[in-house]
């Protein structure tokens, strides 16, 4: 079919102002779909972080937090790093640096976090020992682990506060999956905190 010059203009102009209108609207659903960064994480001993020195491949290394807290990088030396996010260890390293390199680059970027982990035992299909990378509740929890096995008693989920978390240690709270779903009581789809355990009877 021969569209005349002004019919297709016209219809060019309809597109264009559709799609235009409809991209904050794929740009806001596809940002919410991004998962959270790490940059607000809190690094601890046994993390493994890469720090990466923009045209520094010598200096660049991927290093594995120590007992002590701290890290070795060359140049820079040791640094502590636990307890800081890799933003701030970022900027601590570059101080380092600053004394060997002009406008040292730099970017720390969490590699592994094996300094705060959660475990879940019992009737999931994958039961382990998970890492705390963002916060994650029961439901989340126990969607990672695969969901439920066949027998799970859905309405007696033990969890054991570990040494990392605010509860005290030991102290255990029950999660009742059905009634939760149901009504939203049962417990409580709590977050979980490093050392936790987990128990689906």
């Amino acid at each position: 079919m021969n569209l005349s010059p002004h019919r297709t203009k016209l219809i060019f102009l309809l597109s264009f102002l559709v799609f235009s209108t409809a991209m904050p609207v794929f740009a806001q659903q596809a940002g919410s779909q991004m998962p959270a960064a790490s940059e607000q994480y809190i690094l601890g001993a046994g993390d493994v972080v890469d720090i990466m020195v923009y045209g520094e491949p010598e200096i660049s290394h991927t290093v594995f937090i120590r007992i002590d807290g701290k890290i070795s990088l060359p140049l820079a030396g040791e640094v502590s790093a636990a307890g800081i996010t890799p933003a701030m260890l970022a900027e601590k390293v570059t101080g380092k640096l600053e004394r060997f390199l002009e406008d040292p680059n730099v970017t720390v970027i969490l590699a592994e976090s094996r300094s705060k982990v959660y475990y879940i035992l019992g009737q999931v299909e994958s039961p382990g020992e998970y890492p705390i990378t963002r916060p994650v509740t029961v439901l989340q929890a126990i969607a990672q682990a695969g969901g439920f096995l066949e027998w799970a008693q859905k309405d007696r989920i033990m969890i054991v506060g570990g040494p990392g978390g605010d509860a005290k240690e030991g102290k255990v709270s029950y999660f009742n999956y059905d009634r939760f779903l149901k009504d939203g009581a049962g417990g409580g789809n709590v977050l979980i905190q490093p050392g936790d355990t987990i128990v689906i009877p």
